[in-house]
């Protein structure tokens, strides 16, 4: 039997299949979006996996929507407008998934930055939409062709990732957030937020959520992997009824519902009260390793490449001068230091400026200074 032809015209995760060759001891991986392990808040959920097998009902069927007390939870602390309703999802990849199907026709015309989150492209291309791209939005410079591109085009859905982006690691300032709402207010285009970095800000000053500004036209995505552990496969969609309702539709039929154990785990762990403690010393932790890496990088690379800084996030993108960067990747893989080349994180051929995306989070200071001196043997020879 044959896939599809939309799926035989798919590539696979560039990015899941170089962390399989970044699994080896002997490579030093920049290229996964991976917390770091040594912090992920074990302590936290000894106590609640010890009592879980007094609680039967934990490990029955249960509803699409959720685990009650954990979406009140949610409602409370994350709910924009009382009309806006939650879905718990595996992860807020399956969220996209679900959004695809339930509202995206072939053809559709789906407006993202360039460049993108790479799982985002490949759940759009699935669902055989028309995606067209705009320059990231890193400081508001082109508000004025994102107003032209949705007033000449029939754009129904702008995803983008306003935090700590996925791959620039930039952050939207507050008036391209307030005009991005208003230009999709005045398009009748939805916006898609995904905001799975959002709580990794270790400098700078909090903003207010894009579709704070726009909620009756806006999904949220947020995620439990950054700040707990994406093994527990745990994210929230949040939109206004009408669209959970959609969505809940879909769930049925992929999965019935989330785990639920790991849904009361996840609760346990957030209302802990040395959660917030857990958070700041994360925070802190991913600031030290930004740090220290940004230090390097100039130290070491100054001559091949430079970066814009970040205020969160995981992430650094190392803009080079143009170079075949699909094979300065390869070459630093063979020296043993995995990175991901900007070409990935594009949806067109064309345009394509050359950057490796550098993740700070996964790896201690010790690997870090160990895989920027590896790369940069593999930039004095590709630049």
């Amino acid at each position: 039997m044959k896939p599809t032809k939309t799926l035989q015209n798919m590539q696979p995760s560039y990015i899941r299949e170089i962390l399989k060759a970044a699994n080896s001891k002997d490579v030093i991986s920049f290229a996964g979006g991976l917390p770091s392990a040594d912090s992920f808040p074990l302590s936290l959920m000894k106590d609640s996996l010890n009592k879980m097998p007094a609680n039967a009902q934990l490990f029955q069927y249960a509803s699409t929507e959720g685990h009650p007390p954990l979406l009140e939870h949610c409602q409370e602390h994350y709910q924009l407008t009382p009309e806006h309703q939650s879905l718990i999802c595996n992860g807020s990849q399956q969220a996209l998934d679900l959004i695809a199907r339930a509202f995206i026709n072939p053809g559709d015309k789906i407006l993202v930055e360039a460049p993108s989150y790479l799982g985002a492209l490949q759940v759009f291309s699935l669902a055989q939409a028309e995606i067209v791209s705009i320059a990231a939005l890193t400081d508001g410079e082109n508000i004025s062709e994102l107003a032209r591109l949705l007033s000449e085009n029939d754009i129904k859905i702008f995803y983008a990732v306003p935090d700590f982006h996925n791959p620039t690691g930039a952050c939207w300032p507050l008036d391209t957030r307030r005009q991005v709402a208003q230009l999709c207010r005045d398009n009748n285009v939805t916006f898609i937020e995904d905001a799975p970095y959002r709580p990794l800000r270790f400098s700078g000053k909090q903003l207010p959520l894009v579709a704070s500004f726009c909620p009756e036209q806006a999904l949220v995505l947020r995620s439990f992997s950054k700040i707990i552990a994406p093994g527990m496969r745990i994210g929230l969609v949040s939109a206004k009824s009408a669209w959970i309702q959609a969505l809940i539709k879909v769930k049925q039929a992929a999965d019935l519902h989330t785990n639920t154990p790991m849904q009361a785990l996840l609760l346990d762990i957030l209302q802990h009260p040395d959660f917030a403690s857990h958070t700041t010393e994360l925070i802190q932790r991913y600031r030290e390793r930004y740090q220290y890496m940004a230090k390097l990088i100039n130290q070491e690379l100054s001559n091949y490449a430079h970066f814009d800084q970040v205020e969160g996030g995981m992430f650094i993108w190392l803009k080079l001068e143009n170079c075949d960067v699909l094979k300065l990747a390869e070459h630093a893989l063979c020296q043993g230091v995995a990175v991901v080349p900007s070409s990935v994180f594009y949806n067109q051929a064309t345009s394509q400026p050359s950057a490796l995306r550098l993740n700070f989070s996964h790896s201690p200071k010790d690997k870090i200074a160990l895989g920027v001196e590896r790369l940069a043997l593999s930039l004095k020879r590709f630049c």
